[in-house]
C-alpha cells in the first residue's frame, strides 16, 4: 500500500481516537454543562458543536460511499442530515453515533485504491453540483473534525473537568499513553500504521 493511502488510513483512525478521548471527558458533564452553559466559541455550547461535527462527518461519508458505489448524489442532503440541526440531546447519544460514524470513515479508507481516489464525489448544493475528489474532500473531513474538536477542547477549560490530551496518537514512543483508549475501541498499533 502506498504511504498516501496508509496516512489517510491512520488519519481515520485518529479521528475516532481523538473523538472518543474528548467525548469520555464530556461524558462526565452534567447535563446542564453539556447542553445548556453558554460557551464562548463558534456554536454557543458543547452539545451544538459535537452534533454539527458529526452530522457534517454523515453528510461527506455519505457523499464519498455512494461515490465509491457508483451511486448518484443525495438528492436532499439538508432534511437527511441536518434536520434537526441538533440530533442528539446527550453527550451518551453524540457518542454513541459518533462512533458509529468513526466506524465507517475507517471502513472507508481501508478500502481506498488508486482507482477510487481518482473518482469524483458528488454533491448536491444550493447552488447546484459540487464535484471534488475523495482525497480533498477527506482533508476537508479531518480538518474540520481537528477544528471543532479544538473548540470542545476549550470549553473543557471553563469546566471542572480537565481537557484530554489529543496529541499523543502519531509518536511510535507514546503507545503507552494510547493504549487504554486503544484497548476500549478495539485498535492495535497494527491496524493503524500496517506493521
Amino acid at each position: 500500500m502506498n504511504q498516501f493511502l496508509r496516512y489517510l488510513i491512520a488519519q481515520a483512525y485518529n479521528n475516532a481516537w481523538a473523538n472518543h478521548r474528548l467525548l469520555r471527558a464530556c461524558a462526565t458533564l452534567s447535563q446542564d454543562e453539556f447542553a445548556l452553559a453558554t460557551r464562548t466559541s463558534f456554536f454557543p455550547s458543547i452539545k451544538s458543536t459535537l452534533n454539527h461535527n458529526l452530522t457534517v462527518d454523515w453528510f461527506y461519508i455519505d457523499a464519498i460511499e455512494r461515490a465509491a458505489r457508483g451511486d448518484a448524489p443525495h438528492p436532499d442532503y439538508c432534511a437527511a442530515f441536518f434536520e434537526p440541526e441538533e440530533p442528539f440531546a446527550t453527550c451518551a447519544e453524540v457518542w454513541a453515533a459518533q462512533k458509529l460514524s468513526d466506524q465507517r470513515l475507517i471502513a472507508y479508507c481501508r478500502q481506498l485504491d488508486q482507482a477510487t481516489l481518482a473518482r469524483d464525489v458528488g454533491i448536491l448544493r444550493e447552488h447546484g453540483l459540487m464535484l471534488d475528489t475523495p482525497a480533498r474532500l477527506l482533508a476537508h473531513l479531518f480538518q474540520h473534525q481537528i477544528h471543532h474538536r479544538g473548540q470542545v477542547h476549550a470549553m473543557l477549560a471553563g469546566t471542572a473537568v480537565e481537557p484530554p490530551q489529543l496529541d499523543e496518537f502519531y509518536s511510535r514512543g507514546e503507545a503507552e499513553d494510547r493504549a487504554q483508549d486503544f484497548a476500549e475501541l478495539g485498535f492495535t498499533e497494527a491496524d493503524v500504521w500496517g506493521v
